[in-house]
């Protein structure tokens, strides 16, 4: 019998870095500075993802004498630049300080050399060979970009392939946070316990990444008085509302009499698991490996020297752990999703015996077959870290940890309340107000909103309107400069990647503002396909703004907002137009104004650089204190976009759904824009046979539909809500819902079904849709509100 044996194939899994196997991997932020120790033959490669970003290096041996040249390049530059970005407080910059003035280096007077200057493309790269043992600083240097300008610094990427690969000095641990106070190693299908006190930090560290790690803590003083208070889940779960804590307000773990243990600070994978217990010798007797070593009974071992009694089975939270529950509600697991380095980092509640293992478990995914070290470090209770989730723009991406905005330091005087959006926190509601009055205060007065996650993209270059006319829906040849055009942007099979805002700033420069980073990535991807000569560069760090909406927000910002002679007045800028200004005066703090929001009221954005966020924020704040303005929330920015009929992504778009079915085909011209575009075909298709369509809706009774609820005739579901609310200036129950198109005319009857969505229906009608102001007359200016003059 003849056998075929298929070909081994190799999965690609983005997330472990198998690109840069062999080599180390440093990122370099922009306007940042790394230290790399050199031996001769080492090859360095240094590349530029965004492109128009130079770099500098400088290198210097064990005597402290300039060596740059041993890199194959000429230091013709003065360091003055790397000395001004090595006083900026970024991560290793006092290191890098202490390291130099070890060696009695000034550099000052020590020429650098620059790499990659000029019209440089995406993804450029310069590569050097080390002739020599050096220490090298590498740098990406740049200043704060202008509003009104187009070129921020960027990121680089520095690769070491190592002429001895057993001298790479790429750590199996990612550096410690702050001076650790202890550190425990737990290898491979072990367990260790430890003890932490009142205020102190546990660092769980997934050394090579895919690796389970099984938590559990008592109290110290319940056991001194003979009593076991540890860790329950379930007790957890019920009060924190989630399947596991997260940082934020929702992040501690408590113990049966609602005491709380321990609280996650930080946590670089976002996936666990609460709802198994930590392995047992039964679950490996049962899948036929007696005898098999489990961390349950690695749990009793290493508490055997305190007074807990050990058990079959110890209920844990199950770091890495990548469990979930199927459309069946079966219990499944699958591959962990950490990362080498991928870390949670708790703060001890009260004073904890506590114990970690490195799951032994080799018989299945949960430690992607091989189970791996863990790592713990302890850290003081004096130090002061930041509540923070990963973020990453794309898989194989180095983590971003959460961030505060520039205006945190106003927003947060004002609330405790906030949430992890696109990297950012930003509040849901403010102290002494709630949604409601927010909301109210949109509706009849002026609001301020801190939108600054919204991502930025600069697109520059002799053939930016090219690449923006093929990649975006509208027509932007018909967009002058100081103009706006909202937007969709789609794949070639019509599926949506975003929607945004163009802004066109001059003849070459533009600017993409959208809700996530694909599309920016997406629009640099099209430029070098398409051989273009336009940059796409990523300016969310140096733009933060402010939404200013409400009946009253142009009272508001005409009294703080100066404009050249040369620009619109604020009480001149039309529907979808901005200008160039500033603050108070001539000499005033640089902005953009833009009319354009997202409340559906009249409303303005404001642009600024970061360092700019607390003047502006209190100018504003300040001058619309005689019009009664209020900060306002995602919650109620939630409820105003829903009544306006705008949509969010996730909801009423993602690939799988076009404009037409997010109800934004206005932002696809077929008939007026002549030039091809990235999925015109596929969409004039649908829209010549559209099969489905977004519709308001308007619900019978009080009890409001949530996202995911389906839309039904009878047993036949034709449709689901995508966003639903009690309206609080209509006074009526509302949703928003695709359905197909043929049930989508004004007045259809339907349900929406709740529970298992035939257990409960709500009846239901199809309405004008958007619900607020379908012809728009509020953000055109023409309602003033019943508190305006």
């Amino acid at each position: 019998m003849d056998i075929a044996l298929s070909s081994h194939v190799r999965l690609r899994e983005p997330g472990l870095g198998q690109d840069w196997i062999g080599q180390e991997r440093h990122p370099l932020k922009a306007g940042g500075v790394i230290a790399l120790p050199l031996l001769p033959g080492d090859q360095i490669e240094i590349v530029d993802p965004e492109g128009l970003q130079p770099a500098q290096v400088f290198a210097f041996n064990s005597k402290g004498q300039p060596m740059t040249e041993a890199l194959g390049v000429k230091a013709e530059t003065s360091g003055g630049t790397l000395v001004h970005m090595l006083e900026a407080p970024f991560e290793g910059a006092r290191k890098i300080r202490e390291k130099l003035k070890l060696f009695s280096i000034d550099l000052a007077v020590c020429p650098v050399a620059e790499l990659m200057a000029g019209e440089t493309h995406a993804n450029n790269t310069a590569s050097l060979v080390s002739q020599d043992e050096l220490i090298a600083l590498f740098s990406a240097p740049g200043f704060p970009m202008k509003v009104d300008q187009s070129h921020p610094p960027t990121d680089l990427v520095v690769f070491v392939k190592r002429a001895n690969p057993g001298m790479s000095t790429t750590n199996e641990l990612p550096d410690p946070l702050a001076d650790e106070t202890g550190s425990i190693h737990i290898d491979a299908a072990t367990a260790r316990a430890y003890e932490v006190r009142e205020g102190e930090y546990i660092q769980v560290i997934d050394v090579d990444g895919r690796q389970c790690s099984d938590f559990q803590c008592f109290d110290m003083r319940a056991l001194d008085q003979g009593k076991t208070r540890n860790l329950s889940a379930t007790t957890t779960r019920s009060l924190m509302g989630n399947a596991y804590p997260v940082p934020g307000l929702y992040s501690k773990f408590y113990d049966i009499d609602f005491n709380p243990l321990v609280e996650v600070v930080q946590d670089s994978c976002g996936r666990h698991d609460s709802f198994g217990v930590a392995c047992t010798s039964k679950y490996y007797d049962e899948a036929g490996y007696p005898g098999h070593v489990n961390c349950s009974d690695n749990f009793n071992a290493a508490l055997a020297s305190y007074p807990i009694e050990p058990r079959k089975g110890w209920q844990a939270m199950n770091l890495f752990f990548n469990t979930f529950f199927d459309e069946a509600y079966s219990f499944t697991f699958d591959d962990p999703w950490s990362r080498p380095g991928d870390y949670v980092l708790m703060r001890a509640m009260t004073d904890l015996v506590c114990v970690s293992s490195s799951c032994p478990c080799d018989i299945d995914p949960a430690n992607a077959w091989v189970p791996t070290d863990i790592h713990i470090r302890l850290y003081d209770k004096k130090n002061l870290f930041q509540r923070a989730i990963a973020y990453r723009k794309t898989t194989d991406a180095e983590p971003e940890m959460t961030r505060e905005t520039s205006f945190h330091p106003r927003t947060s005087t004002l609330t405790r309340n906030f949430t992890e959006y696109n990297g950012y926190w930003l509040a849901n509601s403010f102290n002494n107000l709630g949604a409601i009055s927010e909301y109210w205060a949109c509706r009849e007065k002026a609001v301020m909103t801190d939108l600054s996650p919204l991502r930025k993209y600069e697109v520059t270059g002799p053939d930016a309107e090219i690449l923006l006319q093929t990649c975006i829906t509208r027509d932007v040849r018909r967009l002058g400069a100081g103009q706006v055009v909202y937007t969709a942007m789609c794949y070639e099979s019509g599926g949506m990647i975003d929607d945004g805002t163009v802004f066109r700033l001059a003849q070459h420069n533009f600017r993409w503002i959208g809700g996530n980073d694909t599309s920016g990535l997406w629009l640099r991807e099209q430029a070098r396909h398409l051989g273009l000569r336009a940059w796409v560069k990523d300016s969310t760090s140096q733009l933060h703004n402010l939404q200013v909406q409400g009946p009253r927000s142009l009272d508001t910002l005409k009294k703080c907002i100066w404009t050249r002679p040369d620009q619109p007045e604020v009480s001149e800028l039309e529907w979808f137009r901005f200008s160039i200004a500033r603050i108070h005066g001539a000499d005033g703090v640089p902005i953009i104004c833009s009319r354009t929001g997202y409340t559906g009221e009249l409303g303005y954005e404001v642009f600024c650089h970061p360092r700019d966020s607390q003047a502006v924020w209190d100018a504003i704040w300040q001058a619309g204190q005689e019009y009664g303005i209020a900060p306002l929330g995602l919650e109620a920015l939630d409820m105003l976009r829903i009544e306006a009929g705008l949509a969010f992504a996730g909801q009423e778009f993602c690939d799988q759904t076009d404009p037409f079915e997010a109800g934004i085909g206005f932002t696809v011209p077929l008939k007026t824009k002549l030039d091809d575009f990235i999925g015109r075909e596929e969409l004039m298709k649908r829209k010549a046979s559209p099969h489905q369509k977004l519709v308001g809706l308007e619900l019978e009774g009080e009890e409001p539909a949530v996202s995911g609820d389906g839309a039904f005739i009878g047993r036949e579901q034709i449709g689901s809500i995508t966003s639903a609310m009690i309206s609080p200036i209509l006074g009526k129950n509302i949703a928003l819902c695709r359905i197909k198109s043929m049930h989508a005319d004004l007045g259809n009857q339907l349900e929406v079904g709740k529970l298992d969505g035939h257990q409960k229906r709500i009846p239901a009608r199809v309405v004008r849709f958007p619900h607020l102001d379908p012809d728009k007359q509020r953000v055109r200016g023409n309602y003033r509100g019943t508190h305006a003059t």
